[in-house]
């Protein structure tokens, strides 16, 4: 569910930065060929900077969770009965009464008590550490697969009609994304929508305002 959320948003940050640059270029009456280079060099620069930044945010998240479970090995090696004793804490902090805490702190730490800590006492599956090059790549794709939206209906139709196709598709991509996230996340989908299509419409509406207070002071 994590991973198809952050997808989504992936997807939707592809979307409307990709959108804001190519229209705001746009107004500027720039070529279909102009729109296309600037739209394509958002493109790589935005997923390639999502890809690195996801990765650097998973790689230091996954060297916490390497430090933590190393240090509870640590413990246990050390102290094996006060761990037994500290997760039957955990236990009845749960609601479990102490002979039966006791009785489940023993028979998890008898089967594998590292992954009996790193569960109850850091939230950690020793045997699912995130992968940071699969979080790298998940966001370029998403990224760019949101980004090809508005670059295509920004250089496909012709001049005259390419803005409005570009905003009717970018705000039915937004309606989509924003829709999705909600429903991923289990909130209200019209609050969500509202609003992603404000957001995008908003970024636009300046974008193309610049470019063409820009094209005009240039022309």
């Amino acid at each position: 569910m994590n991973w198809l959320r952050a997808a989504v948003l992936g997807a939707n940050d592809g979307v409307v930065s990709t959108a804001g640059l190519v229209v705001g270029v746009a107004g500027a009456n720039a070529s279909a060929t102009e729109l296309l280079t600037a739209g394509l060099a958002g493109l790589l620069a935005g997923s390639l900077s999502m890809a690195a930044g996801e990765y650097v945010s998973v790689s230091t998240q996954r060297d916490a969770e390497r430090a933590a479970l190393a240090q509870e090995r640590r413990e246990l090696r050390a102290t094996p009965e006060a761990e037994l004793l500290e997760l039957a804490g955990f236990y009845r902090a749960k609601g479990l009464d102490p002979e039966l805490a006791h009785r489940v702190a023993v028979q998890l730490t008898a089967h594998d008590a590292l992954a009996a800590h790193a569960e109850t006492e850091l939230g950690i599956d020793p045997d699912a550490l995130t992968d940071p090059w699969h979080a790298a790549w998940a966001s370029f794709a998403a990224f760019t697969a949101g980004a090809l939206l508005p670059l295509l209906a920004i250089v496909l139709p012709p001049e005259a009609h390419r803005i409005w196709i570009t905003v009717v598709a970018v705000l039915a991509a937004l309606v989509a994304t924003g829709w999705a996230s909600a429903r991923l996340g289990g909130a209200d989908p019209r609050r969500a929508v509202l609003r992603n299509v404000l957001g995008g419409g908003i970024a636009m509406a300046v974008t193309y305002a610049v470019g063409t207070l820009l094209g005009a002071s240039t022309g």
